[in-house]
């Protein structure tokens, strides 16, 4: 599926800048007295004076609202893994041209399998900040590129399920896992998040989308005689206090409101006659 949602992704991006290298071939005609240029994501004819202008930005609208949606990924992963369960809700609003105001929601139930631990996670979270949007959008284009970050802040418990103890000279074979149940509640952890991401429009005010993530353990509460291995919207700890992570989504835009850019043109000379 995940693959699926890449490809979809690819092709969405390849329509629009198709759009875009389209609608630019239209934009002007140096070699006669009119010129076409975008109104309000149409085309308009104008006449042009004796020193001709070039239309330089085109006139567009863009849209300001809210939009929300759900992480595919964490979604469908419990249909394949029966060790997880887990849930996250998205959204973002746009507050400048570049700039969005992002959070992430979520809960997750996972169980952790490893050579000498089996333990199981159960927290919830959230992550707020921003995103910057690098891409340069043609008319009424909303494609998003962008670089962002988040604060993340998590509560969870851990219950240590079974244990291995190591056994350096293991003559006699392993030594059988041991039963624990142990359970360390009311644990937490915060972090830093840089984002990388992409969104792009595949219908009418849907988005699908990927990003991927760099964390850094900022606060983490560790239980007494065990560690955090795994924290809910942090994801696996590697090398004590960084872990990676991504998600693929799909969300829906509410616009509420829109804000006309008008085109702006420059006076350029006239060819001299030879």
């Amino acid at each position: 599926m995940k693959y699926i949602f890449s490809i979809c992704l690819v092709l969405s991006l390849f329509l629009a800048q198709a759009q875009e290298t389209t609608t630019l071939k239209n934009v002007a005609d140096s070699t006669s007295s009119k010129a076409i240029i975008p109104d309000n994501g149409n085309l308009k004819t104008v006449k042009l004076p004796d020193e001709k202008q070039e239309a330089v930005v085109p006139a567009k609208t863009n849209r300001y609202g809210l939009r929300v949606g759900v992480d595919l990924y964490k979604l469908t992963r419990g249909l394949y893994d029966s060790d997880y369960k887990g849930i996250e809700f998205v959204g973002d609003y746009r507050l400048t041209k570049k700039y969005f105001l992002a959070a992430e929601l979520g809960n997750e139930n996972k169980t952790t399998d490893d050579t000498r631990l089996n333990f199981t996670t159960k927290g919830s979270y959230l992550k707020a900040g921003f995103d910057y949007n690098a891409y340069e959008n043609w008319l009424d284009m909303e494609n998003i590129i962008s670089i962002g970050l988040r604060y993340g802040f998590s509560t969870f418990n851990q219950e240590l399920n079974s244990y291995k103890i190591y056994n350096a000279n293991p003559y006699f074979g392993e030594i059988p896992a041991i039963a624990s149940g142990e359970k360390f509640n009311g644990l937490t952890a915060s972090w830093i998040e840089v984002v990388a991401g992409v969104k792009a429009k595949v219908f009418d005010n849907v988005f699908m989308g990927f990003s991927l993530r760099l964390n850094r353990l900022v606060s983490n509460k560790k239980p007494g005689n065990f560690d955090n291995l795994y924290i809910p919207g942090f994801n696996r700890t590697y090398d004590g206090d960084f872990g990676v992570g991504f998600n693929y989504t799909v969300t829906y835009f509410i616009p509420l409101y829109k804000k006309k850019v008008e085109a702006i043109v420059v006076p350029t000379k006239a060819q001299p006659k030879r």
